[in-house]
């Protein structure tokens, strides 16, 4: 039996998962991270806690499952994405608190850089929106309000990267600094064409280019872990950003298939195969994967608020004390009875992409009561994917012929039949909800020799349930009008 172990360093925990061969879970561990709010629209981490809780996890699984390190074939690493660190690469030591991808702090930089009609250049070199949540204006930001900083860059003392990154610099003690492409291609400085970084773009934002990370392929083996860390050295052989990580886990390697990760927010991506394909409707073109010397590209549409809108039922409203609370309670009702909320909380992300739009609750009655409103908290999630879909369909020109879901609310049966509803196609549960772990891990394995091809990777996604659509065309449309009237209204 080969044992794979993934890292999968999320926006609220670091967590370590070991599998076997067959996907099956044998042990795994989990800590929590601090996220900091400093002042409005800032979002930071500490790198150190990062990497402390990511270690700590690894050896409590290693320690669950009864094996050995040396029993461990290899490991594949998934992280949150865009998240920023800059430490020194004399002392390891971070530089700055890790700016994490919900930010918004670089938004007067992106701003100006709109102004001065940098969109189309940067679109057509990186696939991306010019918009905070993406690594380069995060990095612009800590060079010129990070004292000392700058010059320091310019003299080749710093290192910038991404949490796979910073992970990997720390497992290997320092030998290795480099970053897995579809991290990269989150950053707004690689070329997608290319898969290098773009000088132009370093130019035109005065980034020192000694700084950066190389960019390796996703099934890359890296070195083994430092000497002395886990008991014996394990080969890393498999990173991928956590969105990619899910599409790969998901067995998404077919052109036309796609994912939606029912996380803090929702990610669907839709493989577009070797294409790299323009989004004619404000969603993002990214790199999905490179693996077995072959690239493959995708389309994302990223939702910001998705099971946080269950976190604020909670911990906002105090109509749920726990987020499994909220299904039972959103089933006490048939529908909403009108009410619609848009969850706008942080602004709207794809296909929208409204930084100054606000939530709002509407279509309230005297008879409104919280199941209403916990019902328009969970469907609210399911017309954001739909919107996403719509565009993703426009651009695609073919229609989806099933959607693979994983993530925390994917769990949730009222959600996935309503989604089904408004989508009109099937959506399907795995068994195995841990989707982004896996996929690093598969990765990993394929590098490593325990997968010889995709297919055998495929071979461990098995069906839990498929939630067939059961709304009538016209009942559909009036969800729709609903929700898109209320859009309206919260947009800026």
């Amino acid at each position: 039996m080969s044992y794979l172990l993934a890292l999968d360093q999320g926006t609220t925990s670091s967590r370590a998962i070991i599998f076997d061969e067959n996907g099956t879970v044998h042990a795994s561990a989990q800590r929590e991270i601090q996220i900091h709010t400093p002042h409005s629209g800032w979002v930071e981490q500490n790198a150190q806690e990062i990497w402390s809780t990511q270690i700590a996890v690894v050896q409590q699984a290693i320690a669950n499952a009864r094996l050995l390190a040396k029993d461990i074939k290899a490991i594949g690493l998934t992280n949150q994405r865009e998240t920023t660190v800059i430490w020194d690469k004399t002392t390891g030591e971070p530089l700055a608190p890790a700016i994490v991808w919900q930010d918004r702090r670089a938004s007067e930089w992106c701003n100006t850089l709109i102004q001065k009609n940098y969109q189309n250049t940067i679109n057509a070199k990186t696939g991306l929106r010019i918009d905070p949540y993406f690594s380069a204006g995060k990095l612009v930001w800590l060079l010129e309000n990070i004292e000392g900083l700058r010059q320091r860059a310019e003299q080749g003392q710093v290192a910038f990267g991404t949490i796979d990154s910073w992970l990997i610099w720390n497992l290997t003690q320092g030998a290795e600094h480099v970053i897995e492409v579809s991290n990269a291609s989150r950053t707004m400085l690689m070329n997608l064409t290319t898969q290098e970084w773009d000088e132009e773009l370093l130019a035109l934002f005065n980034i020192p280019h000694s700084m950066l990370p190389k960019i390796i392929a996703s099934d890359q083996y890296i070195t083994n872990t430092a000497t002395g860390l886990l008991g014996a050295e394990i080969p890393i052989t498999g990173v991928l950003g956590d969105q990619q990580s899910a599409l790969f886990g998901q067995s998404c390697f077919e052109v036309g298939t796609a994912k939606n990760t029912y996380g803090t927010g929702c990610f669907m991506l839709f493989n577009t195969g070797a294409e790299i394909k323009t989004s004619q409707n404000q969603l993002l073109t990214t790199l999905a994967w490179k693996c077995q010397n072959q690239t493959t590209y995708a389309l994302e549409g990223s939702v910001f608020m998705a099971g946080a809108i269950v976190q604020w039922l909670r911990d906002g409203l105090g109509i749920i004390q726990h987020t499994d609370d909220v299904e039972p309670l959103a089933c006490q009702v048939k529908n909403t009875d009108g009410v619609v909320l848009v969850p706008a909380f942080t602004g709207l992300g794809a296909p929208h992409w409204d930084t100054d739009a606000r939530a709002l609750l509407c279509g309230m009655s005297r008879g409104t009561n919280k199941a209403h409103i916990a019902r328009a908290a969970l469907e609210s999630i399911a017309f954001q994917v739909s919107d996403v879909l719509t565009a993703m369909q426009s651009d695609i020109g073919q229609p989806l012929k099933e959607l693979r879901v994983d993530g925390g609310a994917s769990q949730n049966d009222m959600l996935m039949q309503f989604q089904a509803d408004l989508l009109n196609v099937p959506v399907l549960r795995p068994k195995m909800l841990e989707s982004t772990a896996w996929g690093a891990a598969a990765m990993a394995g394929l590098k490593a020799g325990v997968f010889t091809d995709l297919s055998d990777i495929s071979a461990s996604w098995k069906l839990d349930r498929a939630f067939e659509p059961q709304m009538d065309e016209a009942q559909r449309q009036t969800h729709l009008a609903l929700w898109n009237n209320a859009l309206n209204r919260a947009k800026s």
